[in-house]
């Protein structure tokens, strides 16, 4: 009945060669996380820090918290595979619904706070989801959201509360009403005992449902059993060194509802029994985050190559805990590196690479070899990496990799089924079209050097990444369609120096709609309001007529020519 733990090997050949998945027959998140090794009662050691108000919580804290919240969820008839949508930022409650869902067999749906109406309605529909956990800041969207969600019957608001840095997390006073049953937080949970019968899991039992986007088609919704977790507490062991444990003291700045930062950086650190920092920001700053790093003592960081950017700008604290750094989502440039080298004394910078279907799996790892600038690193243990061809036939089963330097479509095998998404939701056409045998195709193309490291090359299916979050055009593009002066819209990324690349919609307007600076302040206003902040085209160049094919698809390897030109 004890939980995984994590080999730190010394060299990365005898870990590639010795490591294998071993999964128990019984596991839930939920009891595992939270007790010592010997699976006994959750202990008084520090498992959360809130910055935001200083307040600390215990392994035993967490534990109660989440059982409270489990049979308040219970009486209102929510139990095994139940959806359950999350909405909030870095707060105590965030964990705690997840683990509350997880004590009962439900199913949580993690939604960043940065979401508009259209973008909640859709994913809150496409789950069926029952009840939802809100944070203030999104009441105004889901209550727009909810009009278009029949399945949702009670929405549980959190209170207002402090941000380390930036504006309150309060609620919108304007907001209309949510269309289903609104209760507070607090009182929903008063009373409630915190003792619950934790559902007898497994690693197959389903865990959590994460929507990914893609530039063909509306996001999908990627099913993962709990295996999951133990599959990204492995990766964040080896990409930060082998460190993590109960010494630990870890933050991220991203969104809990993010894979990494809520698999890798939460749960992989509670997986080790060590302490995790919430600092709501309300926005990145990278003062702010070096405030966050000194005042807590921070070990260990999750941090996009642009937030790093940023606080290169800003001055760094004397002496700092800091040990390693995670990071993802774009390149982590030579620049970063030297900066962390010199003005951080030796903190290590590991890039890593994953899916939010297929885990986190590949990784640089200083104390196994040198990084090289730019390249994602190399396979992680318990995975399989290869390039093949991007045109592999439907019918192949076993792809040859290709030979060193060419460039290709990574393709992953796990050495364990279920560390890896179980399917796409809903979506079995989806799921078959990105298997082939016991691997698994990302999508991405990449090239191996003569060494074994990865470099990536782009996306075939035109996912946008910028500061480290991954946007897919059509749904921004829809969101542009929408507007009565648009006649047609396409959307690709352009290069950017601080955030890797950034959104460039090409519009064709409408017929005797003015193509100027105020229709483009609507139409980012627009995006800004439906979609997540951070998928508003910052760049919006007006067309006559947008390139397309003969079906009338829009053409956008050719506006990403036509940027060049």
């Amino acid at each position: 009945m004890d939980r995984p733990v994590m080999p730190n090997y010394d060299r990365y050949e005898r870990a590639r060669q010795e490591f294998s998945w071993d999964l128990p027959d019984r596991y839930n998140p939920a009891r595992y996380c939270l007790r010592s090794r010997q699976n006994s009662a959750p202990t008084d050691r520090t498992a959360l820090l809130d910055a935001g108000t200083d307040e600390r919580y215990s392994y035993r804290d967490v534990d109660a918290a989440s059982g409270r919240l489990a049979n308040a969820l219970a009486a209102q008839g929510i139990g095994v595979g139940d959806r359950v949508g999350v909405v909030a930022p870095q707060r105590p409650e965030t964990p705690v619904s997840h683990l509350a869902c997880w004590k009962l067999g439900a199913v949580t749906v993690p939604l960043t706070t940065l979401f508009g109406r259209d973008a909640l309605a859709y994913r809150l529909d496409d789950a069926g989801v029952p009840a939802v956990v809100f944070a203030p800041a999104v009441r105004a969207a889901l209550a727009a959201a909810s009009a278009e969600c029949p399945d949702l019957e009670l929405a549980i608001a959190l209170d207002d509360r402090p941000y380390y840095h930036g504006r309150p997390d309060t609620a919108d006073d304007g907001a209309g009403g949510i269309d289903c049953e609104v209760v507070g937080y607090d009182g929903f949970v008063d009373g409630r005992s915190p003792d619950v019968d934790v559902h007898d899991a497994t690693p197959e039992t389903d865990s959590a449902i994460m929507y990914t986007s893609g530039s063909t088609g509306p996001p999908k919704g990627v099913r993962h059993g709990h295996g999951l977790w133990i599959g990204r507490a492995a990766a964040a062991f080896n990409f930060f060194e082998g460190a993590l444990d109960a010494d630990t003291v870890a933050w991220t700045p991203a969104d809990w509802a993010w894979g990494s930062a809520l698999g890798g950086l939460l749960m992989g650190t509670w997986h080790h029994g060590g302490t995790v920092v919430a600092a709501p920001m309300g926005g990145f700053d990278a003062e702010a985050a070096f405030a966050v790093l000194e005042e807590y003592d921070v070990t260990e960081a999750l941090a996009p190559p642009t937030a790093l950017r940023m606080m290169m700008a800003a001055d760094a604290p004397d002496h700092l805990a800091l040990r390693s750094i995670a990071s993802a989502g774009e390149p982590v440039t030579p620049e970063i590196l030297a900066w962390a080298d010199e003005t951080l004394d030796g903190v290590s910078v590991n890039e890593y690479y994953g899916q939010t279907e297929l885990n986190l799996v590949v990784a640089n790892a200083t104390r196994w070899f040198e990084t090289r600038p730019g390249s994602m690193g190399k396979p992680l243990p318990g995975y399989d990496v290869r390039i093949v061809d991007p045109e592999l036939s439907e019918s192949a089963t076993d792809p040859a990799p290709l030979p060193a330097g060419e460039v290709g479509e990574i393709a992953v095998r796990p050495g364990d089924d279920r560390v890896f998404f179980t399917e796409f939701w809903n979506r079995p056409e989806a799921t078959e079209a990105k298997t082939r045998g016991e691997w698994y195709l990302t999508g991405d193309l990449a090239r191996r050097d003569d060494d074994g490291y990865l470099w990536f090359e782009s996306r075939k299916d035109d996912v946008i990444i910028t500061a480290g979050y991954r946007v897919g055009p059509r749904e921004v593009e829809e969101t542009l369609l929408g507007h009565p002066a648009v006649e047609q819209a396409g959307v690709v990324g352009v290069p950017d120096e601080t955030r890797g690349e950034v959104i460039k919609a090409f519009v064709e307007p409408a017929d005797a709609a003015e193509a100027d600076d105020g229709l483009r302040a609507e139409l980012r206003e627009r995006t800004r309001d439906r979609l997540a902040a951070y998928e508003y085209p910052r760049e919006i160049e007006f067309l006559e007529e947008l390139p397309k094919t003969s079906t009338g698809k829009i053409r956008r390897v050719d506006l990403r020519e036509r940027d060049r030109e």
